[in-house]
């Protein structure tokens, strides 16, 4: 049996360094097999994973020697913090390896999304179309208010690339102290204000009993018109239907969804969201990149090796 299983798909050159020093079972899909998964942990002391495995008490009861969860990304909801420390079973996300892709996922959904039908041109430049005062009608980033909510590694990240589009950057985190040094890089303010100052809310929260429909049809009421929301977080934490209406009635200039509460996209989220306009909908890539991808492998593995090489 495995001593190291790796259930999602995984950078294949850190996957393949692994398997050179410990026996490693590496299947991308098995997180989809939770039966086949549970009948593989039996020797297993380390388990790697992404976001779409369930990490809960059934499965750890199934991998008695399990000593790692390797979190590759940073959210933890998938994975029960109180069944792994109560077996004394370390979770090691890999904070921080992805905030560069996500941030950039942030800068180019809100340019492209400002900039409105400009760059869905290429049809109608082709079919002969010239129509500048359509085309030429979007908004610029630079003097506009970014709003980010939850400021911690990404969040932060995204303020500095928001900046760098002379963007003004507020930001709102119910867990930050007032006096963190992360507060020299935004200006802190409560979470109603963030919403009725900002032109480009992006959100950067754990899905919590708190944070889940943080952004519901009050706070779309609230915003600027014509702002835009970007949620590269969790689905879950915007109100979906909610959305979807804002977006028709053109109260809400656009969104960019890259989680959604039902992922993959289910029939009903489907129906929720068809013809809606100025959308980008994503399946969970903000933070998938090359880059990324192998920096977030790199540090799951490093936290593999340092926690067997410990016990």
């Amino acid at each position: 049996m495995a001593d190291v299983v790796i259930t999602e798909f995984m950078d294949k050159s850190t996957a393949e360094q692994l398997i050179g020093e410990y026996d490693v079972l590496w299947e991308p899909d098995l997180w989809s097999r939770p039966e086949d998964l549970k009948g593989h942990l039996a020797d297993a002391r380390a388990i790697i994973v992404r976001n779409a495995t369930q990490v809960n008490p059934a499965l750890l009861d199934a991998a008695p020697d399990l000593q790692i969860v390797a979190r590759m990304g940073v959210g933890l909801d998938n994975i029960d913090l109180d069944a792994c420390k109560a077996r004394r079973v370390e979770v090691c996300p890999s904070v921080g390896a992805n905030a560069a892709s996500v941030a950039e996922y942030v800068i180019a959904t809100a340019l492209i999304l400002l900039r409105g039908p400009a760059y869905y041109a290429t049809p109608d430049v082709v079919a002969g179309t010239w129509d500048r005062p359509r085309f030429g009608s979007g908004l610029e980033l630079g003097g506009r208010t970014m709003g980010i909510i939850g400021f911690g590694s990404i969040g932060q990240v995204v303020g500095g690339k928001a900046q760098g589009m002379d963007m003004n950057v507020i930001a709102y985190d119910a867990v930050m102290p007032e006096d963190a040094p992360a507060w020299d890089k935004a200006r802190r303010v409560g979470l109603p204000e963030l919403i009725a100052e900002s032109d480009v809310i992006s959100l950067h929260c754990p899905l919590l009993p708190q944070t889940r429909g943080l952004i519901g049809a009050a706070e779309f009421d609230a915003m600027r018109p014509g702002a835009i929301v970007i949620n590269s977080a969790r689905g879950g934490i915007v109100d979906e239907a909610a959305c979807a209406a804002a977006l028709k009635s053109g109260r809400l200039g656009g969104a960019a969804l890259d989680t959604l509460a039902s992922e993959p996209i289910d029939a009903a989220t489907c129906a929720v969201f068809e013809g809606v306009p100025n959308l980008i909908l994503s399946p969970h890539i903000a933070g998938v990149t090359q880059e990324s991808n192998r920096r977030i492998a790199e540090v799951a593995a490093a936290n593999v090796r340092r926690v067997l090489k410990q016990k």
